[in-house]
């Protein structure tokens, strides 16, 4: 397996790219005998409000490290830390799992750092499932600067292929073979490919990985769409190739599940392409990634959910609004991570079921009422309004802390509450009233 330091030598200048390796023939991408350490049983089938059957459905993953009871809401812990918040909270807040990110982590501290700490979950102190991502998300919002999000943004026409933000600089460039990263860092040139991607997860420990992928965005072309996903494709079956490898070689090592990541923007044929294709590879799972239009969020997992196998989780990459969440579930996803609950928290906003608002107003000076009413979390339990409020403009870091805990709280108990209602076959029920109480647009009620 590549080093931390086999891909620090800066990239060929004015040379052509490297050659890629030849597609991996079929037979080597058979099922793997220990795959059977991994599980997905589907449970409830969701109902529309007809009675016809919809798309999702609650489930549960087995992993080494525990059960994720579906449809799950997957904390993000980028740097094996859920940015301000200890992991002994993130288990009392009620996360089943977290995700970090394998590019990351590459960087600082080294994923040899991690292995030798015996894996993500014992190096930060969580003994729950945990994910990595593959680092295709970098080569994207490095490689473009257009977003450091998924960009949901409608556009009228596509741009250039290789285009970068005003004012940005391109820190990836991507060829057959892989993508050389500029660090954002210090400058240092890295080489990724689906080999060092996978030898990086093996290395972190994560019980669930994902494929290294191209990640489009809406500015790029049809065309290009075409043969990025082409590309993807053939990385797909190298990722499985050596994920097998590794599994082999490091066989005292758990069993870690790999899942491919789908890609084809909005366009209906790419997508249905793209499902077919690595639906037919021996992965454990599969992400619904890319970037693509807000409205057209659950018609887009909807053509996925309709064409990957019905007995393999499906995990959508980078949502956490209210409305996305349900129509994700809706549609079939089963589970799905965002950075947001703590991003806003960092700059005073708050979840409450009557909306998003922010504690940075001088309103909240003397509110001594809890950020939520009823809430169960810590800070909800133990602190009022005011006081964050004041942590926020002392710019003491507690208050970072103190809104991320009843953030990512607010979202799991929303996901917790949508898989009850799905079982119990109020959900739509649940939809309808979350939605029209969050989006009102009602200044914020409480302890007016």
């Amino acid at each position: 397996m590549p080093s931390h330091t086999d891909s620090l030598a800066s990239p060929p200048l004015e040379v052509p790219s490297p050659t890629a390796p030849s597609e991996v023939p079929a037979s080597s991408v058979r099922q793997h005998p220990r795959q059977d350490e991994f599980g997905f049983e589907v449970g409830t089938r969701l109902s529309g409000p007809d009675g016809t059957p919809a798309l999702g459905r609650t489930g549960t993953i087995t992993t080494p490290h525990g059960q994720i009871r579906t449809p799950a809401f997957i904390t993000v812990g980028t740097k094996a830390t859920v940015k301000t918040v200890l992991p002994e909270s993130v288990k009392e807040f009620g996360a089943q799992a977290v995700l970090a990110n394998a590019y990351h982590l590459y960087l600082q501290p080294g994923s040899d750092v991690l292995d030798e700490a015996g894996g993500l979950g014992a190096f930060m102190n969580w003994d729950g499932p945990t994910f990595t991502d593959s680092g295709g998300f970098q080569v994207m919002s490095l490689g473009s600067g257009f977003k450091k999000v998924i960009d949901m943004t409608p556009v009228e026409t596509s741009g250039a292929d290789d285009a970068v933000a005003p004012g940005k600089e391109r820190l990836a460039n991507v060829d057959e073979d892989g993508v050389w990263f500029k660090s954002h860092l210090n400058g240092d040139m890295h080489r990724f490919s689906p080999e060092i991607s996978m030898g990086v997860q093996h290395q972190i420990g994560a019980d669930i990985m994902f494929a290294f992928d191209e990640l489009t965005t809406l500015h790029n072309s049809r065309g290009y769409q075409v043969e990025s996903l082409e590309r993807t494709r053939r990385w797909a079956q190298r990722c499985i190739a050596e994920h097998f490898r590794l599994t082999d070689e490091r066989g005292a090592k758990p069993y870690q599940a790999l899942f491919g990541v789908i890609q084809g923007a909005q366009y209906e044929d790419l997508r249905r392409k793209a499902c077919t294709d690595l639906g037919a590879m021996p992965f454990d799972g599969f992400g619904i990634g890319g970037a693509l239009e807000k409205e057209n969020l659950g018609t887009i997992v909807g053509w996925c959910s309709e064409t990957l196998p019905e007995d393999k989780p499906r995990h959508l990459l980078g949502i956490s609004e209210p409305d996305d969440i349900f129509t994700a579930i809706e549609n079939g996803a089963d589970t799905f991570d965002c950075v947001s609950p703590t991003r806003v928290a960092r700059n005073s906003a708050f979840y409450t079921p009557n909306g998003r608002f922010n504690l940075s107003g001088q309103r909240y000076k003397k509110d001594f009422t809890p950020l939520q009413e009823g809430c169960d979390c810590y800070t909800c339990t133990h602190y009022t309004r005011a006081y964050i409020h004041h942590l926020h403009k002392a710019k003491e870091m507690l208050s970072h802390t103190l809104i991320s805990i009843h953030n990512e709280r607010f979202v799991v108990r929303m996901v917790d509450d949508a898989r009850e209602a799905i079982e119990d076959g109020t959900f739509f029920e649940l939809k309808e009233r979350t939605l029209a109480a969050y989006y009102a647009g009602k200044p914020d009620p409480q302890g007016a």
